[in-house]
């Protein structure tokens, strides 16, 4: 598990180390207080990812409605 702060992670950082999370706790291995930390940190991992993927998303949405506008000959604040 890594000590990176889940905060400071690239989205690619974050997936990573969150399917590593679950391949351990998958293995059936792991100790009690170890999986509740495991479980913990992918949940953590989990939220972050969502957050990112939700930030690209909306800037998505931002560029398509832009690049819509741009073809209709209006701005983005025109189309509201």
């Amino acid at each position: 598990m890594s000590e990176t702060p889940v905060a400071e992670m690239s989205f690619e950082q974050a997936i990573a180390e969150l399917e590593r999370v679950v391949t351990q706790l998958d293995s059936g291995s792991v100790e009690l207080e170890a999986s509740i930390a495991l479980y913990e940190r992918g949940a953590k991992l989990k939220e972050h990812c969502e957050a990112k993927l939700n930030a690209a998303e909306e800037k998505v949405a931002k560029l398509t409605l832009s690049a819509d506008s741009a073809a209709v000959g209006t701005t983005p604040l025109d189309a509201e």
